[in-house]
């Protein structure tokens, strides 16, 4: 199934009438202006997602920053976006789809197969020529029903002996893999066996994902094979979302550990590795690591 629509083919759709709810993501770690932003402009229709309270629970330092909500929870939130059974739905923000893409991954969890991430997101819109709305869009509530389970994942001790049994892919800025910077979660570091992958190798410097042959190259070039068994982390579970978007196009199925370094580095028992390699420095308690400015990479 398709993962990405194109401005044009989204434009097409809605000029047509075909039924497409439109969810605006807009969000960055350390920031609290989507909501506004997306008032000031939006694509026509387009309901604003609160990533923070519809796309978790409250944070738990067993689970993560940013927990997956429960079925329920998740099925009311998509239901006063006006979501109904066997919609077609579109996703986007403003920075290459790297929140947009949690909303995609949890409704394919939830067993939603028509949805799509906007290919560039709002930028790719305006750069169509295309118009943009101002306000909040309040829809009527919908009626789907969603499900769970349907995509893979991975737990916290999975995480800790997957590189013996496939890839662990880190989708964080790689200073915050080698342990140089860490501006939230209480240790710096990597999960011993992970490969770095940075959420920013997927797309252009315009938002767009990069296309399918260059995406399977920067795969193989990590090692990955068709038959490897790929997982991926980040910061909470919310890029990692996109790092699979990413594998998906390029021919891979990849789990998500959804509590992914925030709970990892949460809990003592666990080592942490620093540097470049997968396994330097595994049980450091790294000194002379500084905090980075808020960032959504490998939030």
């Amino acid at each position: 199934m398709a993962t990405l629509i194109s401005a044009s083919a989204l434009h097409q759709r809605l000029e047509t009438g075909e039924r497409t709810v439109l969810l605006d993501v807009r969000w960055v770690l350390g920031r609290t202006d989507g909501h506004l932003d997306y008032l000031t402009a939006h694509l026509p229709g387009a309901v604003f997602v609160d990533l923070p309270t519809e796309l978790a629970d409250h944070a738990q330092p067993g689970l993560g920053r940013h927990p997956l909500p429960t079925r329920d929870h998740f099925q009311d939130s998509a239901r006063r976006w006006g979501i109904n059974d066997g919609d077609t739905i579109v996703a986007y923000d403003n920075s290459g789809n790297m929140a947009a893409a949690r909303v995609w991954w949890m409704l394919r969890n939830a067993g939603v197969d028509a949805v799509y991430l906007l290919d560039g997101g709002l930028a790719a819109w305006r750069a169509n020529g295309y118009g943009v709305e101002t306000g909040e869009v309040s829809p009527a509530v919908g009626n789907v029903t969603l499900g769970e389970g349907r995509m893979p994942v991975i737990s916290e001790s999975e995480a800790a002996q997957w590189h013996r049994r496939g890839v662990l892919l880190d989708a964080r800025a790689g200073e915050r893999y080698r342990g140089e910077v860490e501006p939230i979660d209480p240790r710096a570091g990597h999960i011993p066996g992970a490969l770095s992958a940075p959420t920013t190798g997927n797309f252009t410097a315009e938002g767009m994902f990069l296309p399918v042959e260059e995406l399977r190259r920067r795969f193989e070039e990590l090692g990955l094979g068709t038959s490897s068994n790929v997982a991926v982390y980040c910061g909470s579970g919310v890029t990692a979302s996109h790092e699979i978007a990413a594998l998906e196009i390029a021919g891979y199925r990849a789990a998500l550990f959804p509590g992914s370094f925030s709970q990892w580095s949460n809990n003592d028992a666990n080592d942490v590795a620093v540097g470049s390699e997968p396994f330097e420095g595994a049980g450091g308690h790294p000194s002379g690591t500084s905090t980075a400015a808020g960032s959504s990479v490998g939030a």
